[in-house]
């Protein structure tokens, strides 16, 4: 099969051909249809993902396709199946942990799906709706499960509740589906009115551009009536973190899911003692949050899909910050 492996963060991605995978016991073989990118594929790339990692990883781990085989134990049945890979495809359900953290694909030493076959455990998978795409399915594991997690896996949003979400990439964009999608009132913000209108086009109440309201936490705080948000998807890290702090109400919930300003820096932790905040770290999700998440009808934005012999443009597009929703590769019919 072919697949790619990393080459270098300055150098091209290398195209090989790979012995064909053969599902075990209680594992399936998948045959990948499409990928999507997420931010952590460019550090990952870059070696900047931490750790040892392997230098001639598979990349990606977003990816979606059809059961073509299944090992000992699997029933023959779910040949066909269309399906989406879970992120970490050992973390079926149940509570976080480190082990299941390092079986995360396409980062540390677990090859990802930028290939044309997979094999993973039978339980790793979550069915696609019938009427979507490859690619949709694909825009799912990481990007739709983190944002389902930040709004449902703590103290869940209700109808009529005000989040905000920063930016709009994958995981806020997604973010801002789900919580229309449940009568929960958006802000948005973004350093483009551009950005911001499109995200009004997706349903967004309020948009706020951060380049002209530096103090913007206290800014959504006056937009939800002055207390605060209930909820924050917080995608920054420690240079955004002190304004969803200002941001969220008494009570309310930051989650934490980004680090995208970086890992260090002052946290005011006098405000999240004193309005009782609870501010829950996110890495994406269990192959179970992956099927819920699946099940909400909410389709995934796609920005624009390359084909599998142009992988590194893809990569390319991501970068150059102007996609609008979910770079994909497709990899075969």
């Amino acid at each position: 099969m072919r697949a790619y492996r990393l080459n270098g963060a300055a150098a091209p991605l290398r195209l090989v051909n790979e012995t064909e995978p053969k599902p075990g016991p209680g594992e399936v073989l998948i045959d990948l249809k499409a990928a999507t990118l997420n931010y952590r594929d460019t550090i990952v790339r870059e070696a900047r993902y931490g750790g040892d990692q392997r230098a001639d990883l598979i990349p990606l781990s977003d990816g979606a396709g059809v059961i073509a085989a299944v090992g000992e134990g699997v029933a023959q049945e779910r040949v066909g199946e269309r399906v989406a890979v879970g992120f970490m495809p050992r973390w079926t359900e149940g509570p976080f942990s480190a082990a299941k953290q390092a079986r995360a694909l396409g980062g540390g030493f677990v090859d990802g799906v930028l290939a044309e076959r997979i094999v993973v455990p039978a339980t790793g998978v979550a069915r696609l709706p019938d009427s979507w795409s490859f690619a949709e399915g694909a825009a799912y594991p990481c990007a739709g499960v983190t944002a389902w997690n930040c709004l449902f896996g703590g103290g869940g949003i209700r109808p009529g509740d005000t989040v905000l979400v920063e930016g709009t990439g994958g995981v806020s964009t997604f973010a801002l589906q789900f919580a229309r999608a449940v009568g929960a009132r958006v802000i948005a913000t973004s350093s483009s009115d551009e950005k911001l209108a499109r995200a009004r086009a997706l349903g967004a109440d309020a948009g706020i551009n951060y380049r002209d309201v530096p103090d913007w936490g206290a800014r959504a705080a006056e937009i939800a009536g002055g207390e605060g948000v209930d909820h924050v998807v917080e995608v920054g890290g420690s240079g955004t973190l002190n304004q969803a702090l200002a941001a969220v109400r008494p009570g309310g919930e930051v989650a934490l899911v980004g680090v995208l300003t970086g890992f260090g820096g002052e946290i005011n932790t006098g405000a999240i003692l004193m309005k009782a905040i609870n501010l829950r770290g996110v890495y994406v999700g269990s192959v179970s949050n992956l099927a819920a998440s699946l099940r909400s009808g909410v389709r995934p934005i796609i920005d624009e899909v390359f084909p599998f012999e142009k992988a590194d443009a893809a990569f390319e597009r991501l970068l150059s910050g102007a996609h609008r929703g979910k770079v994909a590769i497709h990899i075969a019919d």
